[in-house]
């Protein structure tokens, strides 16, 4: 008999978070203009650009009046705040637009990227670990932990390099960053599916280790308890036990993980994305910070912060799913 799904625990489950979520929101905002306040960074000369530099001081005063960046901190984050709950995000300063455009355009690229990665990630992190953890201590065990751990030193940007240099300037069968081919004025989906490969590998697969030893761990410690034991005393084929018992006891550890994962996946994206030029949030971000583009910066902050909190929920969920024993009225 299939067992229903209580939709209705999860949803106050997830009501409760929404919740907490609030003053966490606030409290980041906040934390977003104090630190910009206290930054040696001048917004009002990074939006003058070079002109900034012969003008006089009454003239960045005036810019500094207009930009509102005069007024008291807590004037400034209050005005933006009740302008973003209805819908204004406001203008950057340092890119001339409207902040829900910059994010608009870009935040697309960003997603896809992201959860390309994070599959690869789960596919064959699981992959490995269910062939590692199977027969630990094993040559395919010991070869692929090697790899695992040599790969969780590594930066992501320096992976990315290391992939232009093989696969595009060497071998020359992948695309080396951007969105399209240099001579293409548009944007077809197999020109975004080719240059999406490279940026998808490198950043998953540094976000790969940990999904494997998880899983390896798990199936691991899974294929040693009793029940397993007996299941194989009946003479279940290998192949029964694995999938069938093993792997969903071996599971549920990684399931936890996602949302830690969270913050490292925007971190590598972020890194992964300037190094192969992707048309991401990682320019608008970094942009945002070295400017002290209130607005822009405050944005991109929030939503880095939800994706973390959203990650966190969808564990919860994915964990409560998998074990009816854990619920979701804890």
């Amino acid at each position: 008999m299939t067992r229903r799904l209580p939709w209705g625990a999860m949803a106050r489950m997830t009501g409760r978070r929404a919740l907490a979520a609030v003053p966490v929101l606030l409290a980041v905002t906040l934390a977003v203009f104090a630190v910009a306040e206290a930054s040696p960074f001048d917004p009002v000369k990074a939006y003058a650009g070079t002109a900034g530099l012969t003008a006089s001081q009454e003239n960045l005063d005036q810019l500094r009046a207009n930009l509102g960046v005069d007024r008291p901190l807590l004037t400034r984050w209050w005005e933006w705040l009740t302008a973003a709950l209805t819908g204004d995000l406001g203008d950057s300063a340092v890119m001339r637009r409207p902040v829900a455009e910059v994010i608009g355009e870009r935040l697309g690229w960003s997603v896809l990227l992201a959860v390309t990665a994070f599959l690869v990630a789960i596919a064959l992190g699981t992959l490995l670990g269910v062939l590692a953890g199977r027969r630990r201590g094993g040559l395919t065990d010991r070869a692929v932990s090697s790899v695992a751990y040599t790969l969780e030193a590594a930066p992501a940007f320096w992976l990315g390099l290391l992939a232009i240099w093989f696969f595009a300037l060497k071998l020359g069968a992948l695309p080396a960053g951007g969105l399209t081919d240099t001579a293409s004025d548009t944007v077809t989906p197999d020109q975004v599916a080719r240059h999406l490969v490279l940026p998808a590998l490198v950043l998953g697969i540094s976000q790969l280790p940990w999904f494997f030893l998880y899983v390896r761990q798990g199936v691991g410690d899974a294929l040693d308890e009793d029940p397993v034991r007996g299941a194989r005393a009946r003479g279940l084929r290998e192949r029964t036990v694995l999938t069938g018992h093993a792997l969903r006891s071996g599971m549920l550890p990684m399931l936890t993980l996602i949302g830690s994962r969270v913050p490292e996946l925007i971190t590598g994206a972020l890194l992964v994305e300037t190094v192969f030029s992707w048309p991401g949030i990682a320019a608008a971000t970094v942009q945002a910070a070295t400017s002290v583009d209130f607005p822009l910066l405050a944005a991109l902050t929030v939503l880095a912060t939800a994706a973390v909190l959203l990650g966190n929920l969808l564990s919860d969920l994915l964990y409560g799913l998998a074990d009816p024993r854990v619920g979701f009225d804890g």
